[in-house]
C-alpha cells in the first residue's frame, strides 16, 4: 500500500472553496433574518434575473479575514438587461469598509462605467472599519470619486437597506436615485449619540435617519418600500423606462394605447372657480399611456409631481405642477426635486412633458430667507439647459417668473400648448387690480369686482401668448394626448448638440 499522500481532486477542492466562501457564517445569516433582514446574496438573488448573477472577487480576503470582506459583488441581467452590483454583507464584520472591500466595490465601479451599464448598490454597512483608519477613509473616497466619474454617463442607483451613516452617506447622494425600506434602512451623517452630546436632542435611529424622513422630510430618497422585496420591485419598475447610459436611447415598448385616444374628463376637470383645486395626476393619467404613471418622491415636496410615464410608447418624464397642494406654488423643496429629475432626464435621453398651473413662487420670510431665489434658479436653469424633446401644456394658471421657468418658449421648449382655461399674466387679477387701481379703489371710484373681471377678460387668457407665437395653439383639452403625440414624434427627431464647455456653473 502506497504512503503517498492522495490526490486531491482541483475541481471539487474549487467547488468546496466556492461553497465554504458562498455560504459564510450561518449564524450571523440568522442574526440578519431576525432583523427582519436578508442577506447580501438573497437580496441580489431577488433583485436580479433568475440564475443570472456571476459573482466577481468571492474568494477575495482581508489578511486573515473570510473570503468576501463584507461585500458581494457581480454582474447580473435585470429583464436581460446587464447590471452590475455591490450587495453589503452585514454577516462580516458588520459590513464594514476595509482596503479589500473598496476594492472589490472599486472594480464593478469601474467595470460599469467602461462598458456603459448601469450600477446598483445595496447599502447595509457599519461604515468605516476603524481597525484599517485612513486606509479605508481613502476607500470611501475612491468610490465618492467614481460616482462623480460615473453621474450622467450611466445610471446609478442606491437600495438602503440597512445601516448606511457617516461618509458613507455620501455615495447613495451623488447616485440617481435611492430606495430605502421602511424600518430597514436609515442614513444619518451623526448618530443619535453624538447628536445627544453635542446637541442635546434626543432622537432614535428612525427619527433621526429612516426611511421617512427622507422620502417625507429631507428629500434624500426618491422611493420608500414597506418590504425588501417591494424594493426590489421597485427598482425593476425603474429599469423600464431607463437605458442603459447616456449613449442609448430609453427602450421603447410597442404601444397598445391609441395615439389619438381621446379624454372627455379633461374637459371639465378644470374647476369653474379659480381657487379651487383639482389633482394634476388625474389629468396625467388621462393622457399618457393605459393611465400608467410610476411617480417618483410621491411623499416629498408634493406640491410638484414628477415621474416616468410612456407616450406613443416611449418612455417621458413627466413634470407637473399639483394645484392640490399650495396651489401649486413653487418653493425650495419643489424647485430642487424638478430640477434634478430634469437634469437626469436630459442626461439620459428621456423627453420631457410638463404640465403647467402654477400661480407664482411661494411668498413668505422663509421661503426668501432660504434662498428661494437660488432655489427656483436651480429648475430655470435645469429646463434651459435640457435639450432633449421637451413639450409643454398650460393648463390653467401661469403667471409671472414661475411661467417663465415652467418650460416655456422663452427657454426653448419644442412645444407649447395651453388650454382655453389657461391664465397667462404677469400675475393673478387680484394682485393686478390691486397695483394698477390703487388709487381708484382708495377713492372708491371704482368696483373691485369689476376691475378684477376686465383684467380677467382682457390678460387672464392663452390668447395673448399665442398672438405672439408664445404658445404655438390652443387646443381642446380632450385632445392633449394626441398633439403631444404627434408633437414627440417630431422632435424626436431634432439634433442634440453637447455645449463646448466644461460645464455650466448651476446656482446650487
Amino acid at each position: 500500500m502506497s504512503d503517498r499522500p492522495r490526490k486531491v481532486d482541483p475541481l471539487n477542492q474549487l467547488r468546496q472553496r466556492k461553497y465554504e466562501a458562498g455560504h459564510g457564517d450561518a449564524e450571523a445569516f440568522e442574526r440578519q433574518h431576525a432583523k427582519g433582514k436578508l442577506t447580501a446574496r438573497e437580496r441580489v438573488s431577488r433583485l436580479v434575473d433568475r440564475n443570472s448573477f456571476e459573482e466577481i472577487d468571492l474568494f477575495a480576503r482581508h489578511q486573515d479575514g473570510v473570503p468576501g470582506d463584507g461585500v458581494v459583488t457581480g454582474m447580473a441581467k435585470i429583464d436581460g438587461r446587464d447590471v452590475m452590483l455591490f450587495s453589503h454583507d452585514a454577516s462580516v464584520v458588520g459590513g464594514s469598509l476595509g482596503e479589500v472591500f473598496a476594492g472589490k466595490v472599486i472594480k464593478v465601479m469601474d467595470l460599469a462605467l467602461s462598458n456603459r451599464i448601469p450600477i446598483i448598490g445595496i447599502n447595509d454597512s457599519g461604515g468605516a472599519r476603524i481597525q484599517e483608519g485612513v486606509v479605508s477613509l481613502a476607500g470611501y473616497a475612491e468610490i465618492f470619486w467614481r460616482n462623480v466619474e460615473s453621474s450622467g454617463l450611466i445610471p446609478q442607483l442606491s437600495l438602503i437597506l440597512g445601516p448606511c451613516t457617516g461618509g458613507a452617506v455620501y455615495s447613495p447622494a451623488i447616485t440617481d436615485f435611492t430606495f430605502m425600506v421602511h424600518g430597514v434602512g436609515y442614513m444619518f451623517i451623526t448618530g443619535p449619540e453624538v447628536v445627544r452630546v453635542t446637541t442635546g436632542e434626543d432622537v432614535t435611529f428612525d427619527s433621526l435617519g429612516g426611511a421617512e424622513v427622507h422620502n417625507v422630510r429631507s428629500g434624500v430618497a426618491h422611493f420608500l418600500a414597506e418590504t425588501e422585496d417591494e424594493c426590489f420591485a421597485q427598482v425593476r419598475k425603474l429599469f423600464k423606462f431607463i437605458p442603459q447610459s447616456c449613449d442609448e436611447p430609453p427602450l421603447a415598448v410597442e404601444a397598445t394605447d391609441d395615439a389619438e385616444r381621446a379624454a372627455p374628463g379633461l374637459a371639465t376637470i378644470i374647476p369653474d372657480n379659480p381657487k379651487e383645486p383639482y389633482d394634476i395626476k388625474d389629468v396625467i393619467g388621462m393622457v399618457v399611456d393605459n393611465g400608467e404613471f410610476f411617480e417618483v418622491q410621491p411623499f416629498y415636496a408634493m406640491n410638484i409631481v414628477i415621474g416616468f410615464a410612456y407616450l406613443d410608447g416611449k418612455p417621458v418624464g413627466v413634470v407637473a405642477n399639483q394645484p392640490k397642494v399650495m396651489a401649486g406654488a413653487l418653493d425650495i423643496n419643489a424647485s430642487d426635486k424638478a430640477a434634478r429629475f430634469v437634469r437626469f432626464c436630459d442626461a439620459f435621453n428621456i423627453p420631457l412633458v410638463t404640465f403647467v398651473d402654477v400661480p407664482g413662487f411661494l411668498p413668505g420670510t422663509a421661503q426668501e430667507y432660504g434662498g428661494i431665489i437660488r432655489h427656483g434658479a436651480k429648475l430655470l436653469y435645469a429646463f434651459s439647459e435640457a435639450t432633449v424633446p421637451k413639450l409643454t401644456v398650460i393648463t390653467r394658471k401661469a403667471y409671472g417668473g414661475a411661467y417663465c421657468v415652467m418650460c416655456s418658449k422663452h427657454i426653448r421648449a419644442d412645444f407649447n400648448v395651453a388650454w382655453p382655461t389657461a391664465e397667462i399674466a404677469v400675475m393673478g387679477p387680484e394682485g393686478a387690480v390691486n397695483i394698477l387701481y390703487r388709487r381708484e379703489l382708495a377713492r372708491g371710484a371704482a368696483q373691485r369686482s369689476d376691475l378684477v373681471s376686465d383684467y380677467t377678460e382682457r390678460y387672464a387668457n392663452p390668447y395673448i401668448a399665442a398672438e405672439r407665437g408664445y404658445i404655438d395653439d390652443v387646443i381642446e383639452p380632450d385632445r392633449t394626448r394626441g398633439e403631444l403625440i404627434r408633437a414627440l414624434r417630431i422632435a424626436m427627431r431634432k439634433e442634440r448638440r453637447r455645449s463646448p464647455r466644461w460645464h455650466g456653473n448651476i446656482p446650487l
